[in-house]
């Protein structure tokens, strides 16, 4: 695996911003047809993955850049570089 900078500087974890139940987007929007959460390492976000029907976590890297996401999964760590599509 390459190295990337975006992960290295990344914190493994961010207390996530409410609201905590789901995805932020999703839920203003009255949906709850997400499949899996994903967690903003930048800003604390919580966005659905892109299995989900909106997509909202990707759609939020795209408007503000925020290159690190984490699986916001129960029993899941794992990390995801959306600049340099590396797993971490």
């Amino acid at each position: 695996m390459s190295a990337c900078e975006d992960l290295a500087a990344a914190p493994r974890d961010l207390a996530p911003l409410p609201p905590l139940d789901g995805c932020a987007d999703c839920l203003a929007q009255g949906r709850r047809d997400w499949v899996h959460l994903r967690l903003c390492l930048d800003c604390g976000r919580i966005g659905c993955c892109d299995f989900s029907p909106q997509r909202h976590a990707t759609a939020h890297f795209h408007n503000s850049s925020h290159p690190v996401i984490r699986s916001y999964e129960p029993g899941e760590d794992w990390r995801w570089c959306y600049v340099h599509e590396l797993m971490g």
